[in-house]
């Protein structure tokens, strides 16, 4: 009733002529990788075999394995288990073959996959966006009639479950027995195209890849990897003509290309050399982010830095220091801010662009989802920041996210990970991701008598975690004014020219129109500021020199020391880091693999001139950097404890505190009756005291 596997295999040898020929190939080429198979078996269970190495022995065979995958893998798996191979044991000896390095004509890009790859062997590469848990597959069935009590043995070659018609009793009802039937786990992984290969408003495409046995968990949302598989159909729920797709995969690894990983020939190598050598080559990178907008120079040569990123270090032990640079854009209506992201959207190698309102915590960082891609079962969906690792994600209208939502970046920020535990899943992802961002102050207009957290909706722990901010006021002066709109109309100017000789196919006014388009043009072409970037960020690891180390380490005690004299504190070790970090990316732009005084100099010149005005305490006009780290001035927590003081002093002789005696107490302190009622409403918001009536208060812990 049942044939054997070993019968079948003896008929399938007899019948597929590839047989003998991979026995050749692996006696003569992988004898030793067998043995050492062999040793390893069960714990491993896969030959890996380099395509390139198969085709260099036996090409008619290679084409005919990317041809005809299913009969070639099978004659494959037959020849190896009749390998001659000292303590081998036949009956449990089954390892899978796996191919691997397929050639260019077989790794299409997602979005080109179609009907003439079915059912042949190809390679594609893309970011895993979710996967499932592993799940049981049934690979041999064996079934039980209900009637009779005979079994059935069908092995399972389709998607679809398969089990007998009828009994030779003639009844038609079955029982999956599954202590005696085979199963393998199995798990979906659904990847998504790289983000650099999307164009304008394309919708990504994706394509989901399935792999079982020792194949499973070798993954994780985030990472990208290249499957090697054979392109097969989802047959549709209801009989329609349109079925899906997906890749049954032979092999699967994980690969390293991310931000900085892009082809360079030898004469663009030569280009880029010859940029960085340019003594303007950093005028040169300000001009090439939006030329279209004006002035905000500081901020673009922050952002050319950013671009190019500090050194990432691994220190013993897996402990990790960041390169990536994050920044945080601060700044009234209509001073370009959206512009300069979407403009470092289209220079970046690999970016992610979202806002405000319509990204969310789980849109940032990860999500568990229950659907039918997890065959009904929870799976991981990848959010921006996870799919952005090694590149760069620009968040515009950060203040007008919910604060649930963005607190998926604190961690994202520092540590680079995002941590999940939701549904009895946890893991960590990886988000090595420079971040620049964007926000509005609170009353759309900054106040230039109010320190800079008391104008911003965004939590000082979030914002402190920023390499450097900057506050872009639109200031109103006429020269500036002047400036600005000649340049705006000039802008419009040209691009109407332009369009015009376009739509007109005229050469009049070509020299005129040559000249409009130069104010509009990057001095650095995109393409080669995209490779310019890439090959800095690949190939050059500056170190620090003694004189940069003395330079910078100057700078930070001097900062220590005005704190240390004016009683505020100062700059941090985030702040000496993030000094260290654009020094890098500075020395990375003149492509030296060291970091000199010049770089340490204008890392110095970025971080005071973006600091100047946020870190200034307006009322006693001394640098205090707890008005970004703690999100309040050292005056103001000064004068919030001694007003609790005052508050606890008095509750331990009455129940209820008067207001105005606190009040009253205050003034001799140096505090006026409308400072000391300001700290009452931030006492209170903060849950140290409670008004049990009118004109009272009371401390919520007196003792």
């Amino acid at each position: 009733m049942e044939r054997s596997d070993d019968q079948q295999g003896m008929e399938t040898t007899a019948e597929n002529p590839f047989v003998v020929r991979f026995a050749q190939f692996f006696e003569n080429t992988q004898k030793k990788n067998i043995e050492k198979l062999v040793s390893k078996y069960p714990e491993k269970r896969s030959l890996e075999i380099d395509f390139k190495e198969l085709e260099h022995y036996d090409f008619e065979l290679a084409d005919e394995l990317l041809q005809n995958p299913d009969y070639v893998l099978e004659a494959a798996q037959l020849a190896i288990q009749g390998i001659d191979v000292p303590a081998l044991n036949l009956d449990e000896f089954k390892p899978h073959v796996r191919i691997f390095n397929l050639p260019e004509e077989a790794m299409p890009i997602l979005r080109d996959i179609g009907s003439a790859q079915l059912s042949k062997l190809l390679s594609v590469e893309g970011t895993i966006v979710q996967i499932t848990e592993v799940l049981p597959k049934l690979l041999r069935a064996v079934w039980e009639c209900r009637r009779c009590g005979n079994t059935y043995t069908i092995l399972q070659s389709s998607n679809n479950q398969q089990q007998p018609t009828v009994c030779e009793c003639r009844a038609h009802d079955f029982t999956l027995k599954s202590n005696t039937s085979t199963f393998v786990d199995f798990q979906k992984i659904r990847v998504q195209e790289p983000i650099e290969l999307i164009k304008g408003n394309q919708q990504p495409t994706n394509l989901d890849v399935y792999v079982i046995d020792d194949l499973v968990n070798k993954v994780t949302p985030g990472d990208r990897i290249k499957a090697t598989g054979i392109l097969r159909l989802v047959p549709p729920k209801e009989k329609k003509l349109v079925y899906g797709r997906f890749l049954e995969a032979v092999h699967i690894e994980e690969t390293e290309k991310n931000f900085e990983e892009v082809e360079i020939t030898k004469e663009e190598e030569e280009e880029i050399r010859k940029l960085a050598k340019d003594k303007e080559v950093y005028e040169k990178l300000v001009k090439s982010i939006a030329p279209n907008i004006y002035g905000h120079e500081v901020v673009k040569e922050s952002i050319a830095l950013q671009l190019f990123g500090g050194v990432k270090k691994i220190l013993p032990g897996q402990n990790r220091i960041r390169g990536n640079i994050h920044i945080l854009l601060v700044g009234e209506p209509g001073v370009a801010k959206s512009q300069l992201l979407q403009a470092v959207d289209n220079i970046a190698p690999k970016s992610i662009y979202s806002a405000g309102k319509t990204t969310s915590a789980a849109g940032l960082s990860a999500t568990a989802v229950k659907d039918e891609f997890g065959e009904g079962g929870w799976t991981l969906k990848a959010g921006a920041l996870v799919l952005a690792s090694g590149g760069m994600a620009l968040i515009d209208e950060l203040d007008k996210m919910d604060p649930e939502d963005r607190s998926a970046l604190h961690e994202a920020l520092e540590q680079e990970s995002i941590s999940v535990a939701k549904a009895g899943i946890v893991t960590r992802f990886k988000t090595e991701t420079s971040v620049l961002s964007a926000a509005n102050p609170k009353y759309s207009r900054f106040d230039p008598y109010q320190n800079f957290m008391e104008q911003i909706n965004l939590p000082a722990s979030l914002v402190s975690r920023f390499d450097l901010f900057f506050m872009i006021r639109d200031v109103l002066d006429r020269k500036k004014d002047e400036e600005i709109s000649a340049h705006i109309l000039k802008t419009h100017q040209a691009g109407e020219m332009m369009l015009q000789q376009i739509k007109n196919k005229s050469m009049e006014k070509q020299k005129e129109v040559a000249e409009m388009e130069k104010l509009i043009t990057p001095a650095i072409e995109g393409k080669m500021m995209k490779k310019y970037i890439s090959y800095a960020r690949q190939n050059i690891f500056p170190v620090l020199t003694a004189e940069a180390i003395k330079n910078i380490s100057d700078f930070y005690i001097d900062l220590r020391d005005q704190g240390k004299k004016q009683g505020t504190y100062t700059a941090t070790h985030r702040q000496l880091e993030g000094l260290v970090r654009l020094s890098e990316a500075s020395a990375r732009v003149r492509l030296s693999d060291t970091v000199e005084i010049e770089d340490t100099d204008r890392a110095i010149r970025l971080f005071r001139t973006a600091l100047q005005e946020l870190v200034v305490d307006q009322e006693t006009g001394k640098i205090d950097f707890d008005i970004i780290n703690v999100g309040r001035t050292q005056t103001e927590l000064t004068n919030l404890k001694k007003i609790l003081g005052i508050i606890k002093d008095k509750a331990r002789e009455i129940d209820m505190v008067p207001m105005q005696e606190v009040i009253d107490e205050a003034k001799t302190q140096g505090l006026d009756e409308e400072k000391t009622k300001e700290i009452f409403s931030k006492l209170e918001k903060a849950g140290d005291i409670y008004r049990p009536k009118y004109g009272f208060v009371k401390p919520t812990q007196p003792k």
